[in-house]
Parts: C-alpha cells; sequence; structure tokens
C-alpha cells in the first residue's frame, strides 16, 4: 500500500499549516478542524492537490 504526503490549508486564510501521509486508496479529500495559528482559532482545514 503506497501513501502520499498531502498539505491541509484553512478555509479561511488559506495558509498551509499542516502535513500528513494518506494512502493513495483514499477518494474523497479530507477535512478536518484544527487550530490555525494565523487566524488564531480553530477552523475547518481541508486537503490540497
Amino acid at each position: 500500500m503506497a501513501s502520499q504526503r498531502v498539505s491541509l490549508a484553512c478555509t479561511v486564510c488559506g495558509s498551509r499549516n499542516y502535513t500528513l501521509t494518506l494512502s493513495k486508496d483514499r477518494t474523497e479529500r479530507l477535512a478536518v478542524k484544527k487550530f490555525c495559528p494565523f487566524c488564531g482559532k480553530h477552523t475547518l482545514h481541508q486537503q490540497t492537490k
């Protein structure tokens, strides 16, 4: 099973704050509520290409 590195970007300010290693089998994009240090609050972060 191969894996790939992906970035999570804040949906409010657009900064890429987190990186994860996910399997390539995943078809839908990951969306997680995480802390954004630029916004100063917990916001939704979505997987970028």
